[in-house]
Parts: structure tokens; sequence; C-alpha cells
């Protein structure tokens, strides 16, 4: 603590600001507002001594360990302990601080770990900082009640994955800084709930693969940075969702502009916003090429094989799976073979055509008891329909016309026409054994009875006629 006369005071003084005496020591503590300013000192631990009433903290710069419940009051509004030696943080060090607008733990690199609980509470906070800190991943519930959380910076962690909904509660959350970590892919739920989301920064992450409904909830996002990363593919419909984007970077990606690059390259042919390149890693003819600067006809084209799909293979869901199955073409199984039908119905007979199964030629066999109606035949619900109204929309360039089409039906190798099964005649149907026997009995009695009546008839007659 400095002593009365001393410069120092003289020049707070002049700056309007009224000295408090009650300091830690080797800190310099102020009133208007109650600040204590503790920076550089080399501490080893919270200083004892902090006055109740603080409402700003600056402990940055030290060697501070642990943080435990009780080393700051309920009053605070403004703590930075960035760039200190922490590696544990109690849970209930910041219970009940309903004040407190801004956290910097940054640069504590021995952190680690966080508990779910840890920001529990803090709901005027908009503006956390923990970059830096080594972590290696994000407990579900950590950012739960935030709502007013505005800022979070998490760049240079070594984050490998995010929760589903981890980001669920942070409606107000503008700037999420993300880059500088070890993520490998972004999944449907990852930024759900984030609709007021200015800029999302995701460079230099080990990005391989991106669902196409990773930001379906950012209306607002205006910056996206995706660059120095692993993607060799990036869906367009991920991006067609994103109506607010200006500031698009995509450079430093071992880009494949083979042909599922196609609506890729329609959807920046068409972007107005402001984008760096997309440089070509494969097919080798088109290595170093810019994608956006390539002509639509010096994109390959997609043989029977291959898939228009725009996300990359990866560990995916059915339910994420896009298709742009046409009616008459064979399902993109990515060459798998499709699964069988369930027993007990019979499997289809072989492709003559030596497509593989799955394709066009695989038929299910005809339902030879179905009723057709007096005008025709009655026809039933198209598989390819259902599995459209399943899977959704695919996003489509609006001039993306039949020359584009995945397959050629004029060519030799094209799908065949669909051959229909004839039924088989029915065997005629015969009455159990007993029932034939009984009726037979029955028709031979009756013969009789009638034989006997007519009898009794022209006896009577033929003696009247003698006579």
């Amino acid at each position: 603590m400095f002593k009365r006369g001393c410069g120092l005071e003289v020049l707070l003084v002049l700056w309007g600001l009224e000295l408090s005496w009650s300091c830690p020591r080797h800190c310099i503590c102020y009133t208007a507002p109650s600040t204590v300013s503790c920076q550089a000192h080399n501490f080893l631990s919270v200083p004892e001594g902090i006055p109740a009433d603080s409402e700003r903290i600056f402990l940055q710069n030290n060697r501070i360990r642990r943080l435990q419940r009780g080393h700051f009051s309920a009053t605070t509004i403004k703590l930075w302990i960035y760039s200190n030696n922490i590696s544990y943080i109690e849970p209930s060090t910041f219970l009940g601080f309903s004040l407190l607008e801004e956290l910097d733990l940054g640069d504590n690199r021995h952190l680690r770990a966080l508990a779910p609980d840890t920001f529990h509470g803090l709901s005027r906070l908009h503006a956390l900082h923990l970059y830096r800190c080594g972590l290696t991943a994000l407990p579900p519930g950590i950012f739960q009640g935030l709502r007013n959380l505005q800022y979070l910076y998490l760049q240079d962690n070594h984050l490998e994955l995010l929760q589903d909904d981890l980001f669920v509660d942070l409606q107000n959350l503008s700037h999420l800084f993300l880059h500088g970590n070890r993520l490998w892919s972004l999944h449907q739920n990852t930024f759900r709930g984030l609709r007021a989301l200015d800029r999302l920064l995701l460079h230099h992450n080990r990005l391989q693969w991106v669902d196409r409904l990773a930001f379906h909830d950012m209306q607002r996002l205006t910056t996206l940075y995706l660059f120095n990363n692993s993607l060799t593919q990036l869906p367009a419909e991920c991006l067609a969702q994103l109506p607010a984007l200006e500031y698009l970077r995509l450079n430093d990606n071992p880009w494949d502009c083979g042909c599922r690059a196609l609506l890729l390259w329609d959807w920046l042919r068409r972007f107005r916003g402001s984008t760096s390149e997309v440089g070509c890693h494969e097919p080798p003819g088109l290595a170093g090429r810019d994608l956006k600067q390539l002509r639509r006809e010096e994109l390959p084209t997609c043989s029977g094989s291959e898939s228009l799909h725009q996300s990359k293979a990866g560990p995916r869901s059915g339910a994420d799976t896009v298709s742009l199955k046409k009616e008459g073409q064979p399902p993109p199984y990515g060459g798998r073979e499709p699964l069988p039908p369930p027993s007990p119905l019979p499997h289809p007979p072989p492709a003559s055509s030596g497509l593989p199964p799955g394709g066009a030629s695989a038929q299910r066999p005809r339902n030879c008891t179905r009723q057709r109606g007096r005008g025709g035949k009655a026809k039933g619900q198209n598989g390819v329909h259902a599995l459209k109204e399943m899977t959704g929309k695919e996003y489509l360039p609006p001039d993306f016309g039949p020359e584009d089409s995945k397959y050629d039906h004029g060519i030799p190798n094209g799908v065949p026409p669909r051959r229909k099964h004839k039924c088989t005649p029915r065997p005629s149907m015969r009455p159990p054994s007993g029932v034939l026997q009984a009726t037979n009995q029955a028709m031979c009695c009756r013969s009789q009875h009638l034989l006997c009546a007519v009898l009794g008839i022209l006896v009577p007659l033929t003696s009247v006629i003698l006579r």
C-alpha cells in the first residue's frame, strides 16, 4: 500500500478517483467504482483483505493456483484472473454472483476441466473468457441459464467434440470463438438455439464433416470462418440456411471439386457476400484451381455409382441422410449393400442387367391378390415419393435441369424400365372331403325323391288312359 502524499495518490485524485485505504498489501484500491487492482505481483493465491463491496477486481498476470468460495464477494461486477496458473475452481466459487457481468479466466493453461455447475446462477453475465485453458471437453449444462451471455471465448483449447445442445440456453449470444481447437465434426444440434449469433469462428480446427443442418438456427449469422480445416466437402444446404451471411472464409481446406461439389459451386456462384478462394485438391486435373472460378462444363459428371450428396461420408444417422433420388433411379447406398426386406417377404430376384443390388432392377414381388377397380389398375403410394416425404427436400439450384441429372436414361448403361411380373394362375379351390361327401349324399336323396314323385303321378294317369 502506498503512503499519503506520494505521486500516485496525486495522480489518482487528478483522475477523479477516490482512494480506499482498506486494501490488500501490494494492491491499489479506489472507489467510484470500488476497484481492487492486484495485477502482476506473482501472488500464489488470492490476496486477503479484498473489500467486501468491491465491484471490479483485477488479478491478472499472477501465479494463483486455486479459486475457492469466499475469495470474492457477490457484489463483484467485473473479475479478471487471466494469465495465472489456475488448475482448480471450486464449483461454488461464484455461487450467488447475480451481479457479475464479465469473467475472464483465460490463459490458465492448467485448468483443463470445469464442473458442470461452475457458472450456474450468473444470470447477468455477458462476457465469459475461457481461451487457452487446456480444456479437453465441456460438460453438458455448463452454460445453463446464461441467457444474457453475448461473448463466449473458447479458442485455443483442446476441444475435440461439442455435445448436442451445449449452447441451447445462450439465446442472446452474438460472438462465439472456437478457433484453434481440435474439433472434427459439427452435428445437427451442435449449435441449436443460437438464434442471435452474429460471428462464428471455427478456423484452425480439424473439421472433416459438417451436417447439412448444422447451422439451421443461425438466421442472423453474418461471419463464418471455416478456413484451415480438413474439409473436402461442404453441404450447400447448410450455407443456404444463412440468409444474413456476409463474410465466408473457406480457404486452406483440401476441397474435392468432383461432381459432388456441384451444389456448393452453384451456391458460391450465387453468393453476393465476401468469400475467400476455394482451392481444389482433387481431382488431379483441377488441383490448384478455385472452385468458384470453374465453368459448369469443367466440373466432372457423376457416374451411376456416385452420389450428389454434399455431406462428407462420416458417422451419420439415417435421419441425417439426404437423398436426391428421383423416381426410377437407384438409391445411393454409397457402396454398401441394401438391407433385405424383413421376413417373411421374399427377396427380389437378381438383376439381369448387372446392376448392383438396390438398383432400379431390384423389384418387389407383385401382389396378385390385390383388388383392382373397374376403371383400371389400383395405384398404391409410390415408394420413392414416400422416401422423399421422410427425408425432406434437398437444396437444389434453380437451374439444375434434367440435363444435369444424376443418371442418363437414354444410354445403354442407364436404368432399364421396370418390368412387370405376371401373376401365376391361382389353383382352383376345392372344399374339404367331408363337406364334398355330404354334398353328394344330399344331391342323391333329392334325386330319388323327385323320381318317386314323378312315378306317383304317371301311374294313375296311365290307368285312366287304359280304361
